[in-house]
């Protein structure tokens, strides 16, 4: 079966609540819709910020900028997406570290941010690149061929979509089976998020690299 390669452009959408201190954003974090949590750690990956470059998730940013309280900022900053199957449990888990730091210092629980956070939620608009590939080395060959927008659907968006939350270049390299196994498992071992689209494509490539010896494309 051909891999066929998508490209990918994601249009940010106003969800419609806002949060004017970080009681009210725990508050709406327990409602809001989950993907309106996934845009605000994965959509920046697509769109990416220069200002706040070690804080990768908006709720980080916000916290650090508008409340300037550091410590939770980088409590939240840590927080690895990728680690999470299940939207609901990371939801969980930004509500549990809002709570434990407002315990700490309970003043936050009502102190007037500098500025709201909007939360907004994304729609994704898929298209045909183009590239097709017949065997994993046509893939491996495309590489470098490859968009941001093309790794954000096959490496991001794809572990929303597959059962087994693997990204679509897994998926389908396990088709061919035993050969393929030993790529699999390494692209398993890249983490998508902290790195960013242009070190996630460039660990992508080392690892079919490696794979296959450093042959030439």
């Amino acid at each position: 079966m051909s891999f066929l390669v998508k490209d990918c452009a994601l249009i940010a959408l106003a969800a419609g609540r806002h949060a004017t201190n970080l009681g009210e954003l725990k508050s709406i974090l327990s409602t809001i819709p989950a993907d309106s949590i996934y845009h605000h750690f994965w959509g920046g990956l697509l769109h990416p910020r220069f200002d706040d470059p070690e804080y990768r998730n908006d709720f980080a940013v916000w916290v650090q900028r508008e409340l300037h309280d550091h410590v939770l900022a980088e409590r939240l900053a840590i927080i690895d997406p990728a680690e999470f199957d299940d939207l609901e449990v990371l939801r969980t888990t930004l509500i549990d570290l809002i709570e434990e730091r407002i315990e700490e210092r309970e003043l936050l629980n009502w102190l007037p941010a500098a500025a709201p956070f909007h939360f907004l939620r994304s729609r994704i608009v898929v298209f045909d690149s183009g590239l097709r590939a017949e065997t994993p080395e046509d893939l491996y060959r495309l590489l470098p061929r490859l968009s941001s927008g093309c790794i954000f659907y096959h490496c991001i968006d794809a572990r929303r979509r597959n059962a087994d939350h693997l990204d679509d270049f897994s998926m389908w390299l396990r088709d061919f089976g035993e050969p393929c196994a030993e790529l699999c498992g390494r692209l398993a071992e890249i983490d998508p998020y902290f790195g960013g689209l242009t070190q996630l494509k460039s660990q992508i490539e080392e690892a079919f690299a490696s794979f296959y010896g450093g042959a030439a494309r």
